[in-house]
């Protein structure tokens, strides 16, 4: 447990150096990570103020809000102070940060390398704790005409049924497939598991007249491409 046995309220501050105040007063960008987590938090600790608490949840994350972004309930409520209601409170405020980013424009996006895809798929992907398998579907001209999720599963793999990834990709008229999972331990090099379910996917590609432009595996830090690699 994290504790700190000095704690002055937030209503005894001056207004100015209250979070939720400061915010009213001065706008959103004037506040730091840590006033901002105040404000999630609500109240304070019989130790710690909310803002104490924010601090002392960047510290744990580093300073670093991907890191944080990935904190489960259980990591959250080790901090003494935060409860389950504080901690899902936060998880769902940076839930919705990733779903504002993964929003796309009116303009379709335009996959055409395997450093576009890895950038298209950086809203769905980023952070996550297990691992996802998305498809992007593709016009000739590579714009992105869907971004589908196909599977979700656990922390070392899920399972694909490359009958329900098909019947995205022709729902949607794909003239192109872009292939994306991700690992969660950010090795970034494609298992044999990855290789076989590769080759599955290209070769019934070729009965319905829809190539595969690439199969991306994603990691925070960088990717694999298997077009890059030339074994697609």
């Amino acid at each position: 447990m994290y504790y700190n046995n000095a704690k002055i309220a937030i209503k005894h501050w001056a207004e100015d150096d209250r979070p939720r105040e400061k915010l009213i007063m001065k706008g959103r960008s004037a506040l730091s990570d840590a006033e901002l987590l105040a404000i999630l938090i609500g109240k304070g600790s019989r130790v710690n103020s909310a803002l104490d608490l924010g601090k002392i949840i960047l510290e744990m994350a580093g300073y670093d809000l991907n890191k944080l972004a990935r904190f489960s309930v259980e990591e959250l409520t080790g901090v003494e102070g935060i409860g389950q209601a504080k901690a899902a409170g936060i998880i769902a405020a940076m839930e919705l940060a990733r779903r504002k980013k993964r929003e796309e424009p009116g303009k379709k996006a335009v996959v055409n390398s395997s450093e576009t895809a890895y950038e298209h798929m950086k809203p769905y992907l980023l952070d996550l704790s297990h691992e996802e398998f998305w498809l992007l579907c593709l016009n000739r001209r590579m714009e992105v005409v869907k971004t589908v999720l196909v599977s979700s599963g656990g922390v070392s793999g899920t399972f694909v049924d490359t009958r329900i990834l098909f019947r995205h990709a022709l729902q949607n008229l794909s003239s192109a497939i872009l292939l994306c999972h991700n690992h969660p331990s950010g090795n970034a090099n494609p298992s044999e598991e990855d290789m076989v379910l590769t080759q599955k996917i290209k070769s019934a590609s070729r009965y319905l007249d829809i190539s595969v432009a690439d199969h991306i595996i994603f990691t925070n830090e960088g990717y694999f491409s298997f077009a890059d690699k030339g074994i697609l």
